[in-house]
């Protein structure tokens, strides 16, 4: 009796062991995953809004790195999706990044301006590892804060990117112009940054 009773025990912990480790594989908590499945890959998600107090508190908090893997059908599943909102007539942005869908994953979808046909591209722990000291000035607009565009003085003209692909390459290259603005801005996002804070910083730096 008492081996069978071990035999159970030592079974249910090779099943924990081997569930914990499909997460890992999909870097998605089963959360995450249940949210990314319910949709087909043509499905726009809901877009999380600063306006609502839950949202508001997600949208603050910090992203985790995603592990790149090609053969990882959740999140190519969920990238379908994340390209299917921001393309989305409700939505229709020019960036967008995981948390403004309720994943806290680094993960960002950037519309290249800067290369021919303007295509939508996905890059996976994106990081800024230099700003240039020129500044640039647009107006910038949210997914996220509905209604309301405002001009930002902050952005660095240029700025060297590193960042992961789909492919699991990791690549480093050089953006400047409006493409580094939305690389900026959704970047920011990852570090539970929206661009109002440029805002703030902005007055605070002009008072002193």
């Amino acid at each position: 009796m008492k081996k069978t009773i071990l035999f159970i025990l030592a079974c249910l912990a090779i099943a924990g062991c081997s569930s914990t480790k499909n997460l890992k594989r999909h870097n998605f908590s089963s959360e995450e995953i249940k949210s990314i499945l319910s949709g087909d890959s043509l499905k726009p998600m809901r877009v999380y809004k600063i306006n609502n107090k839950t949202d508001s508190i997600l949208l603050r908090t910090k992203s985790s790195y995603i592990k790149p893997n090609p053969n990882d059908s959740v999140l190519k599943h969920f990238v379908n999706r994340l390209y299917a909102t921001v393309t989305d007539s409700m939505s229709l942005g020019v960036g967008i990044a995981a948390p403004q869908v309720g994943i806290l994953k680094k993960i960002i979808g950037v519309q290249r301006f800067d290369k021919e046909n303007f295509p939508f591209e996905v890059y996976l722990n994106p990081k800024i590892l230099e700003y240039s000291e020129e500044k640039q000035v647009f107006r910038e607009g949210c997914l996220s804060i509905p209604n309301r565009t405002d001009t930002v003085k902050a952005r660095a003209y240029t700025i060297k990117l590193a960042y992961d692909t789909m492919e699991a390459e990791h690549k480093t290259e050089t953006v400047e112009g409006f493409t580094s603005v939305i690389f900026q801005h959704e970047i920011d996002h990852l570090n539970g940054i929206l661009y109002l804070d440029h805002l703030k910083k902005e007055v605070q730096d002009a008072k002193q």
